[in-house]
């Protein structure tokens, strides 16, 4: 580009390099804020430490970054796929849902959860001696597609009841995103997260409708590590038994993580336009977000994952600088040592974040019809027909059940698994079984892989 003042690129995509530092610490930022709602809220609702959970979001970034190449504009912050995990191994509730203290638990979770991040070095392992190709025929656009879209709509109920809270602080949180995407100029076009988030946090503020007394109480510097909440302090002289528990109960659900990751990594390459499957290589994204949630549950924190938000962001902004990702990280990490910073982000309105994750699930839902659109899908064939129903029905309808998961036991253990993983390993092995497949990776061609769906012109599509 000759005019370096321009922040557009080719196609419409803006260049991060000529935004500036100023702005790429704004961008950063925003990412920040994207992911903070959902990343803290699992701690909340595990009784996992939140500055800890924040320091491994962005270490466990970084580590991936540096796995990757830095070429992947992913960020990995807390996974609700353990959360039935962490339940099953330390409840926080009674049968008749009142709080107990089973914090003490918690490592033992953890342990198992760490255990479970084994599982993608081992995918990344076959990846490796088969080849992508071999691995990824069980990972069509008609698996990846509605996985896609699950993964948004099972998201979706969060959102709402967050905005359920205070509609008024979600609709102008949702309004001022809008507004700033679709009519704002330069830089307000590429903020409208951090637009959100700011004036509605605001607005809520002059109305008196946020206690800021957990920011007076809060210190400004703390340490975020606490040996006592590690795996560590239980594995040289825990409970065996319980670890062995932990272990079985936890493990099954990274089947559907990594189906989830497959997923999240096709949504990105989606949204830049690039195929990161083929480029670092899934194996590398595997081995990152694995390692990732080893390191970040031996020292007491959430399994990591990456995270379908900051793909909306993404997606919105049009900036896919990997550069932007890092400098969240870095914001995450420092803030982790902040007690009281984290606490005036802590006190974020509910509302707030339920507005901007209404539009942020949305856009990732949205990726997977492009996924499935865009790589002509053939919806003629019943199987495809048959495949998709069965995705989206058993992850929306088993996550919106009375129990959310289905349970089976096996010995004296209960395992239970989410709707998204029952839909996607139901999908996979359809696609498997089912006579049929025409749908063959191309590492060469990413237009027929499922991961690359750059919009094409209207004049190159008259060609």
């Amino acid at each position: 580009m000759s005019n370096k003042n321009t922040v557009i690129g080719e196609n419409g995509i803006y260049d991060a390099r000529t935004l500036g530092t100023p702005k790429m610490i704004l961008l950063g930022l925003q990412h920040m804020f994207a992911m903070f709602g959902a990343t803290i809220l699992v701690p909340m609702l595990t009784g996992l430490d939140v500055s800890t959970t924040l320091l491994f979001a962005g270490l466990g970034t970084l580590l991936f970054h540096f796995i990757t190449k830095g070429k992947v504009p992913a960020f990995l912050g807390s996974s609700f796929a353990f959360l039935g995990g962490y339940a099953a191994i330390a409840p926080m509730t009674d049968e008749a849902g009142n709080a107990i203290a089973n914090a003490h638990l918690l490592p033992y979770a953890c342990f198992g959860v760490a255990c479970a991040g084994l599982l993608y070095l081992v995918l990344a392992a076959l990846i490796k001696v088969f080849g992508t190709s071999k691995v990824m025929s069980f990972f069509p656009p008609i698996v990846t597609g509605p996985i896609i879209i699950a993964i948004g709509l099972t998201l979706s109920q969060s959102a709402i009841d967050n905005c359920s809270k205070d509609w008024l602080i979600a609709v102008v949180a949702i309004a001022l995103v809008i507004i700033s995407n679709i009519w704002g100029k330069g830089m307000i076009k590429i903020v409208p997260i951090i637009i959100g988030v700011i004036g509605s946090y605001v607005l809520a503020a002059v109305m008196g409708r946020v206690d800021f007394t957990p920011v007076a109480e809060a210190k400004w510097i703390g340490i975020p590590i606490h040996w006592e909440n590690t795996a560590f302090s239980v594995i040289a002289d825990g409970d065996v038994s319980l670890l062995i528990t932990a272990i079985i109960t936890i493990m099954p659900i990274a089947l559907a993580t990594m189906v989830e990751h497959i997923g999240d990594i096709s949504a990105i390459s989606s949204t830049v336009g690039k195929n990161y499957i083929k480029e670092p290589g899934l194996h590398r994204t595997l081995i990152g977000d694995g390692l990732a949630t080893i390191m970040a549950s031996l020292f007491g924190a959430p399994a990591n994952t990456t995270y379908g938000e900051n793909t909306g962001v993404l997606s919105l902004t049009k900036v896919f600088d990997p550069v932007v990702i890092r400098i969240a990280a870095v914001f995450a990490v420092l803030f982790s040592f902040s007690p009281k910073v984290a606490a005036l982000i802590g006190c974020m309105p509910t509302a707030t974040c339920g507005g901007v994750s209404l539009v942020l699930y949305g856009m990732i839902s949205a990726v997977g019809v492009r996924n499935i659109v865009e790589t002509q899908v053939d919806f003629s064939k019943t199987r495809n027909v048959i495949i998709a129903a069965l995705i989206l029905v058993l992850s929306i309808g088993i996550n919106y059940s009375a129990a959310g998961a289905i349970s089976f036991p096996i010995g004296n253990l209960t395992i239970s698994l989410s709707g998204l993983a029952v839909g996607a390993l139901t999908g996979i092995i359809l696609n498997a079984v089912l006579p049929g497949k025409d749908y063959k990776f191309d590492e060469e061609k990413p237009d027929t892989t499922g991961v690359d769906f750059a919009v094409r012109n209207k004049e190159k599509n008259k060609k």
